[in-house]
């Protein structure tokens, strides 16, 4: 028998909660997980790097994906630079093909912490974000809204050279973890505006806080303990739950990844789904098609790509990565008509 239709924040909410749905969710978080594309930004007139600064055309674009047949949620900002910007980093925005990026970091050591800004939620792109999110919550659609948050080790590395933040990790632990610190309390604050300006799930992604880069060690030391610290802030106030997504090969990490206290594990597509699936036991998985396929691919090739991720058991059908801004909206189109397709039953 088949399981009474959800919409899709209920179907969203349940699969992070790991209960029952009537077929797999898909969506893409946006920040470092993009989910815009120029077909997207035809379509409602709405271009980058406009958007980046305005919140009004941020919200028109991330609500144009799911309006036009694409992912299943809302999620701003498109991008990784907005905490780091706050805090004292010079962020180009790009163009209409190209994401904003540091240009010019505020700091060259973790000793010099304390010469950073502390992180406003009342001004710049920090409020653009937090208005745009107000304006998705006021619409009253049945669609979640996906806060996004940089993590604490690829904000840290967005403020500082990161070959240099690397190796001070290991020269000069004491001083990086008060870096971290700082930068971390600094994210709980963005991540409790944005929960309170009406986001129903919290994202954070941290590419450059690999088990790959780090290793196991500088992982659990370094990684672990600030996302975890971020999450167990806001647990108490975020009704959809918490998503972490965590860059490159997870081999090396999958006996500390149950230790992340998030709700969901996303990863990249160079993970096997099914270790994945079989090493981590206390969270909903999400992923991973990848996003150079999506690009680059065919609409069949994407169907078979989705079709393979939810047979080897994710729970949340995503791409592994953010989608590049020339991906087809077909193509996008293609993986959320293999989610409705995949229809489960009692």
């Amino acid at each position: 028998m088949r399981i009474e239709s959800l919409s899709k924040r209920e179907r969203l909410f349940r699969a992070i909660k790991g209960e029952k749905v009537d077929r797999p969710p898909c969506i893409c978080p946006g920040g470092m997980m993009n989910m815009i594309v120029e077909d997207i930004m035809d379509i409602t007139g709405v271009k980058w790097p406009e958007a980046h600064v305005d919140a009004e055309m941020m919200a028109k674009l991330t609500m144009g994906v799911c309006e036009n047949g694409g992912f299943e949620n809302f999620g701003v900002p498109f991008c990784m630079t907005v905490e780091a910007e706050s805090m004292g980093a010079t962020v180009g925005l790009g163009t209409k093909i190209n994401e904003p990026r540091v240009i010019e970091y505020p700091i060259s050591s973790v000793t010099e912490w304390r010469n950073l800004k502390e992180l406003s939620v009342e001004e710049g792109r920090t409020k653009v974000v937090l208005d745009a999110i107000k304006i998705l919550k006021n619409q009253n659609l049945d669609v979640p809204i996906i806060a996004n948050l940089v993590g604490p080790v690829s904000t840290a590395s967005s403020l500082m050279e990161p070959v240099d933040y690397y190796k001070e990790l290991r020269r000069k632990p004491k001083e990086a973890h008060e870096f971290m610190e700082f930068v971390t309390e600094n994210l709980i604050c963005f991540a409790k505006a944005e929960i309170q300006a009406g986001a129903d799930i919290l994202a954070i992604s941290d590419p450059s806080g690999t088990g790959e880069i780090l290793g196991p060690k500088l992982f659990s030391e370094f990684a672990v303990p600030y996302l975890n610290k971020i999450v167990n802030s806001v647990k108490e106030d975020i009704k959809g739950g918490t998503i972490i997504h965590i860059c490159g090969r997870l081999k090396s990490v999958y006996g500390i990844l149950n230790s992340l206290d998030s709700d969901v594990i996303s990863f990249d597509s160079i993970v096997n789904v099914r270790e994945v699936a079989m090493n981590v036991d206390n969270k909903a998985i999400m992923g991973n098609v990848s996003t150079l396929a999506l690009e680059r691919s065919s609409k069949d090739i994407i169907k078979n790509l989705s079709r393979v991720c939810i047979k080897n058991g994710v729970d949340i059908l995503s791409p592994a990565c953010g989608i590049g801004p020339r991906t087809k909206l077909e193509n996008i189109q293609s993986m959320v008509e293999v989610a409705k397709e995949s229809i489960y039953m009692e």
